[in-house]
């Protein structure tokens, strides 16, 4: 790895390390919002280094769709503990299971946008008014728009019209009572900062992100995981695959790319040849133009 690329990551460690030093400063109870994917474990990862030798002073939150990797909620759990840090889990089902919001049916069924009651509900139970995220600029168009800090009004929502000025590295978090914010201190990196970072560092990631074979089923040129989430339709056939990926969310809508890249030098030289988005395979993102857009705009991360 060069000087510079080594130079260039350690910039957007210290400009991420300062604005979540920015949320504690500025925020009674913020929180980290923890995926277990690589953007939410790198941000963890920062978190750690800002405020060392101390432990993170604020608690991980994360939404429990039920249809998790394995591999992910194993990963999450192993690092709560190493971290001894404080771990809030929202849960779908039970959003479900009180009515708070009804379980879509068929085969293209996905529970990725109940999160959204879910992670509010959560939110307002324990008072959080700084939420921080690991979302990226270059992953989506809509994403593109957030500011740092992206304030959410009382019901949680998102006016991309409507964003404070953030001039020389300046971040207002005044709010009115009710109200709360969405932060992102990697706005800035790219898919290749953040594996190029990690392998810097050398943070350790699930299994899922380095190639494996696993049964998968191929739907409208999308990559699915087999798994009880997944209901076949008619023609579809399991096939087991050398696959890999680049995103992690729900089993049924993450979409997984063919791949020989098992290790972090090779992960960073497929990314920096490809042509495929990071996001192309998620299904979530397939449903309308504006998919990602309309979530946020509801309350979603």
């Amino acid at each position: 790895m060069s000087n510079y690329v080594i130079n260039h990551l350690r910039e957007l460690e210290s400009e991420a390390i300062f604005v979540i030093r920015e949320i504690a400063a500025q925020f009674e109870n913020p929180v980290l919002l923890f995926s277990g994917g690589k953007d939410s474990i790198l941000l963890t990862h920062l978190a750690k280094k800002a405020f060392y030798p101390a432990k993170i002073p604020f608690p991980l939150i994360h939404v429990d769709t039920g249809h998790n990797f394995p591999e992910t909620i194993a990963f999450r759990d192993a690092l709560v503990e190493k971290l001894g840090v404080q771990l809030i889990v929202g849960s779908v089902q039970e959003a479900i299971d009180t009515g708070r919001v009804r379980e879509e049916t068929g085969a293209d069924a996905s529970r990725n946008a109940l999160q959204i009651v879910s992670l509010l509900d959560t939110l307002e139970a324990h008072k959080v008014d700084a939420a921080m995220g690991g979302a990226r600029r270059d992953e989506e168009k809509a994403r593109a728009k957030e500011r740092f800090f992206s304030h959410r009004d009382e019901f949680g929502q998102w006016d991309p019209k409507n964003q404070r000025p953030e001039l020389w590295n300046l971040f207002n978090g005044r709010k009115n009572y009710g109200e709360h914010f969405r932060v992102f201190p990697i706005s800035n990196w790219t898919e290749l900062d953040v594996w190029e970072y990690i392998k810097l560092e050398n943070i350790d990631l699930p299994m899922l992100y380095f190639s494996h074979k696993r049964d998968c089923v191929v739907r409208d040129r999308v990559i699915l995981a087999n798994s009880e989430y997944i209901k076949l339709k008619p023609g579809e056939k399991v096939v087991n695959m050398t696959i890999r990926y680049r995103t992690c969310g729900d089993m049924p809508i993450t979409g997984a790319v063919e791949s020989e890249a098992d290790n972090l030098t090779k992960i960073i030289e497929e990314i920096a040849s490809t042509r495929a988005t990071e996001r192309g395979g998620r299904a979530d993102d397939k449903r309308a133009e504006t998919a990602m857009e309309d979530r946020k705009k509801q309350g979603y991360f």
